[in-house]
C-alpha cells in the first residue's frame, strides 16, 4: 500500500472515534460549561476531549502563567491534563495538585508518566506522583519515554509493567499506557511483547506533518495500535515548538531558523488539522500561557477534516525539512 492509500485508510477510521459521530455541535457540558468535542479510546470507550493540556509547559513556565493556562483550558472546555513525574523534578505535577485537582478533580481526566527502569522505582514514582497531584488515583499512568527495543526489553525484564498492572488492579490507576518519541521500533517492540495480554489503553507518540518522511511513527506504529485497539495520544504536533522560526524558554532562545515550518510553509491550523484528521483521540498541546491555550482551543472548535489531497500536498511541502532531522530533533536512528 502506498502512502496515499495508507493515510486515506487511516482517515476513514477517524469518524469512529468521535462522540455522536462528529467533531462539532453538541459536545457535552459539565458544571463549568461546554466541553470541547470528544473522541473515544478504542479499547475502553472512554470519551476524552480532542485537545489536551501538555504538562511539560505547565512546569517550566511561571507560576502565574501555569495557573492562568490551567484556568484557560478548563474555561475553554479542555478536560484532559497530561504531566509526568520527570517534568521539572515534579514541579508540573505539584502545580496541577495546587491549581487543578483541589477544585476540578471530578471533572478532569488526569494522566502522568514514569521513566522508571525497575519495578521498585516505578512504585516510588507512583507514590510521589499521587502525593504531588493531590489525588488518590490516576485516570491514566504511562510507561514514559521508551528509547529503543533494548530499552523496552530492559524495563519489562525489571518488572516495570508488573507494577503498572498491579496499580491498575488495586484501583490506584484506571488505565495504563506507554510513550516515546525517539524511534518507532521501541513502540513496535512493546506492542509485540504484549500482543497476547493487551494491557494498554493508550500510546503517546509524535504525530505531525513531518513525521511521514522520516522514522515515521504514523506509518510504523498506528497499524499495530489499530489492530490491538490502543488509543492514540498525539504529541510533538508542532515538534516541540521547532515549527516556528524562534522558540524561547523563559527568555532563553532554544531554537531559531530562517526557514520555519509555520507559518512560512504551513499554517498552524493546517498542521493541527492534519493530526486531528487521523485516528487520534487526543492532541496534547504544549502551551505556556493562556493566550496560546486559547488559540488551540479555538482551532479545536473550528476543526474540519482535511482532504487526502491536501494531506499529501502538505507532506511533500515539508519533506525536505523532515529529512534534515533538525526540526524533529528528538528522533534517533538505532545503531
Amino acid at each position: 500500500m502506498d502512502r496515499r492509500d495508507f493515510l486515506k485508510g487511516l482517515a476513514v477510521l477517524t469518524p469512529s472515534l468521535m462522540v455522536n459521530g462528529q467533531d462539532a455541535g453538541r459536545a457535552g457540558r459539565d458544571r463549568l460549561g461546554g466541553l470541547l468535542p470528544r473522541r473515544t479510546l478504542p479499547g475502553s470507550g472512554t470519551a476524552l476531549t480532542m485537545l489536551g493540556t501538555g504538562g511539560y509547559h505547565i512546569g517550566w513556565t511561571s507560576e502565574k502563567d501555569a495557573e492562568a493556562t490551567i484556568e484557560a483550558a478548563l474555561e475553554g472546555g479542555v478536560r484532559f491534563f497530561d504531566t509526568a513525574e520527570s517534568y521539572q523534578d515534579g514541579v508540573s505535577e505539584t502545580r496541577y495538585g495546587k491549581y487543578l485537582t483541589p477544585k476540578y478533580r471530578d471533572l478532569v481526566f488526569l494522566m502522568t508518566k514514569s521513566t522508571a527502569k525497575t519495578g521498585p522505582e516505578a512504585e516510588q514514582h507512583l507514590a510521589g506522583s499521587l502525593k504531588r497531584l493531590n489525588t488518590d488515583h490516576l485516570d491514566l499512568w504511562q510507561i514514559h519515554s521508551l528509547r529503543d527495543p533494548d530499552d523496552v526489553d530492559a524495563r519489562l525484564s525489571q518488572g516495570v509493567l508488573d507494577v503498572f498492572l498491579k496499580a491498575k488492579a488495586t484501583g490506584k490507576v484506571r488505565l495504563i499506557g506507554f510513550t516515546g518519541h525517539s524511534n518507532p521500533a521501541a513502540h513496535r517492540r512493546m506492542l509485540e511483547h504484549t500482543a497476547d495480554q493487551k494491557p494498554f489503553a493508550t500510546c503517546q507518540m509524535p504525530v505531525n506533518i513531518l513525521d511521514p518522511s522520516r522514522l515515521s511513527f504514523i506509518e510504523g506504529v498506528i497499524p499495530m495500535l489499530q489492530k490491538q485497539k490502543v488509543g492514540l495520544l498525539a504529541m510533538k504536533t508542532l515538534s516541540d515548538g521547532r515549527f516556528f522560526g524562534r522558540k524561547e524558554k523563559m527568555g532563553e532562545v532554544q531554537w531559531s531558523s530562517d526557514n520555519p515550518v509555520a507559518p512560512a510553509r504551513v499554517s498552524v491550523e493546517d498542521a493541527l488539522s492534519f493530526v486531528w484528521s487521523l485516528p487520534v483521540t487526543v492532541l496534547i498541546t504544549g502551551a505556556e500561557n493562556a493566550r496560546l491555550m486559547k488559540e488551540k482551543i479555538a482551532m479545536a472548535k473550528s476543526f474540519t477534516r482535511m482532504s487526502e489531497d491536501k494531506r499529501q500536498e502538505i507532506i511533500k511541502r515539508v519533506a525536505d525539512l523532515s529529512r534534515e532531522g533538525k526540526v524533529e530533533y528528538y528522533k534517533r536512528e538505532i545503531a
